[in-house]
């Protein structure tokens, strides 16, 4: 048997046998309500407990999952379709007795309808099928090639990066590239495009305002940039961009050969939202190189019943993030000024995040699989995507410093530490310090292991930019309420948390005139900034007073703009950074 190692990133270019060791089915025959029958047979296992699991997480969302709830009418035969005794001996672990030797094909019913989580849903019009969410899976032959049939309603196509060998049937080498090749089948629109050798697919489904022409030619750019910000050394042949125009669901997921693009049906016409999808498809994009092909020690291998631990999710995922947009500039997708907007906005979210002063990235790495959203976590930690992304910035520019940089580094992992290999903190400091041409442990002391002190007016200065604040000030509780007026946050150190405020209270007055959600913004226009008022609130049914300070905020939005005096070494740096020539005048 090959071991997990040496097959682990047999990625959609390797050979497929003609025949295969393990063979999944599913039949959609109930998508109105949302069920299908799977069934996996597997090859001759010895005789005692045959193990078989479906995960309990999926790749690029790392949170466990209840994958195996949606599993109903489990059972096992063996090679003569004889019943075999089995038990459930954990949340998604299933033991089946042999006596002697014997295949062993398990069947069950799976319910799916979890559009949102990205590992499967069944309607009456398609099925987003994720493994980790339909299929399970044998330790014994996690690395055995397989086979997936479908049999689904009539008209529908079935799409995979995965190798096809015939309609609604794929082939993978092993499981690991099947739980990373997600299946869509169902009615779609499809547009196939070749760039650099590389075939690509569009497949979208579900109504909505998008543009399909404009859609296949920013995707044409944006591959043959990351083409060449590779040197056109691709990890892939063949790669697929799902597309899912829906109703209250939003996200995306990279996977080895393909992405899912999960976005509300009419958020891509206007300029800004479609901006917002391009940045997504490019952010799955990277990723088909950083954490698809190379990834930090603690993922490799996935394990997939339980958490996979690594202080390194800053770059894995912070350094996607900040790559995305570059490559939307250096692909002439995306503006210089719509690049810098962007980019403001980020620098004065991270000016407003008290957790940034709490946490570091690395923390926020190892904690991902628990981290919390909401007040506690704007107030006390930091996510690995917008810290992340800022930390890579920084990083970018520190090995410029040396005559390197973020792409030096991204090529270097590539090709260093590509799977089955992999890289933790020491092997990256190291590659770090040879391309910075010195010693990397200051800079991570005060960037990665600690939390982070940005200097964002320095760096900027050094490629010719400066961030301008809004000169004229508004009003600022540090507070957030939803329409009924209860606190869903309070900034930690802003003037309600001085005031002793807490989420959950519910505002009832100001200075002792009635809240309403509607008057909230004329109510605060009688005040000024340093003023103090009474604010009168429900805690726990009880009615409570707090004196508040009002404190001020820019009232407009901050802009990125260049300095008045810029020098030649400043409009290298601004090139070396994002690929493009120096785009203001003077």
């Amino acid at each position: 048997m090959r071991t997990l190692s040496g097959t682990l990133l047999a990625l959609a270019s390797t050979a497929i046998p003609a025949w295969a060791d393990v063979a999944y089915h599913i039949d959609i025959d109930q998508p109105d309500h949302h069920l299908a029958q799977v069934s996996v047979t597997f090859p001759t296992a010895q005789a005692g407990s045959f193990k078989v699991q479906m995960p309990n997480w999926r790749t690029g969302r790392y949170t466990l999952l209840p994958m195996a709830d949606g599993v109903r009418k489990f059972e096992a035969v063996d090679d003569h379709g004889n019943p075999l005794a089995w038990q459930k001996t954990a949340r998604a672990t299933w033991s089946v007795e042999l006596d002697t030797p014997s295949e062993v094909t398990v069947r069950y019913q799976v319910h799916a309808t979890e559009l949102g989580d990205r590992s499967r849903h069944i309607d009456d019009t398609h099925a987003y099928l994720d493994a980790s969410g339909v299929f399970m899976y044998s330790p014994t032959f996690r690395d055995e090639p397989l086979s997936v049939a479908l049999d689904v309603p009539k008209g529908w196509r079935s799409v995979s990066g995965m190798d096809s060998k015939g309609e609604h049937h794929f082939v993978a080498p092993n499981y690991d590239v099947l739980v990373d090749s997600p299946i869509e089948t169902g009615i779609h629109q499809d547009f196939a495009f070749t760039v650099d050798g590389r075939e690509y697919e569009l497949v979208i489904w579900g109504e909505g305002n998008y543009d399909t022409e404009l859609m296949v030619a920013d995707l044409k750019a944006l591959v043959a940039a990351g083409g060449a910000y590779y040197h056109h050394d691709y990890p892939y042949e063949r790669y697929v961009f799902m597309v899912h125009a829906t109703t209250g669901v939003r996200g995306a997921t990279e996977h080895l050969n393909s992405t899912v693009i999960q976005r509300p049906r009419w958020t891509f016409a206007k300029r800004e939202e479609y901006l917002s999808f391009i940045s997504t498809a490019s952010h799955e994009l990277v990723h088909t190189w950083n954490v698809k092909a190379y990834r930090p020690q603690g993922l490799v291998p996935y394990g997939y019943q339980s958490e996979n631990y690594t202080p390194l999710l800053w770059l894995a995922e912070g350094g996607t993030s900040y790559l995305q947009n570059i490559w939307l500039v250096q692909a002439g997708v995306m503006s210089v000024d719509e690049y810098l907007k962007d980019m403001a906005k980020r620098l004065v979210r991270h000016q407003a995040t008290p957790g940034r002063e709490q946490q570091s990235v690395a923390e926020a790495s190892f904690d991902n699989w628990i981290a919390r959203s909401g007040d506690y976590g704007t107030n006390h930690s930091v996510s690995i995507y917008s810290e992340g992304f800022l930390a890579n910035w920084a990083l970018d520019f520190w090995l410029r410093d040396g005559d390197s940089g973020i792409d030096d580094l991204h090529r270097a992992l590539y090709q260093e530490h590509r799977l089955p290999g992999a890289y933790d903190n020491a092997k990256l400091k190291a590659l770090l310090t040879r391309l910075g041409n010195r010693d990397v442990s200051e800079f991570w002391a005060g960037h990665i292991d600690g939390a982070m002190a940005l200097d964002v007016d320095g760096l900027l200065a050094q490629a010719g930019l400066v961030l301008k604040q809004d000169d004229e000030q508004k009003l600022d509780l540090g507070l957030s309420h939803d329409n009924d007026g209860k606190l869903t946050r309070v900034r930690r150190d802003g003037a309600a948390w001085q005031a002793g405020l807490t989420p959950g209270d519910q505002l009832v007055a100001l200075d002792g005139q009635r809240f309403d959600a509607k008057l909230w913004s004329q109510t605060l226009a009688q005040h000024q900034a340093g003023q103090t008022i009474k604010v009168t609130v429900f805690r726990r049914d009880r009615l409570m007073e707090r004196e508040l300070v009002l404190g001020s905020q820019p009232k407009g939005k901050a802009k990125i703009v260049p300095l008045d005096a810029v020098t030649p070494e400043q409009k290298a740096r601004f090139k070396a950074w994002l690929g493009v020539d120096w785009p203001f005048a003077g």
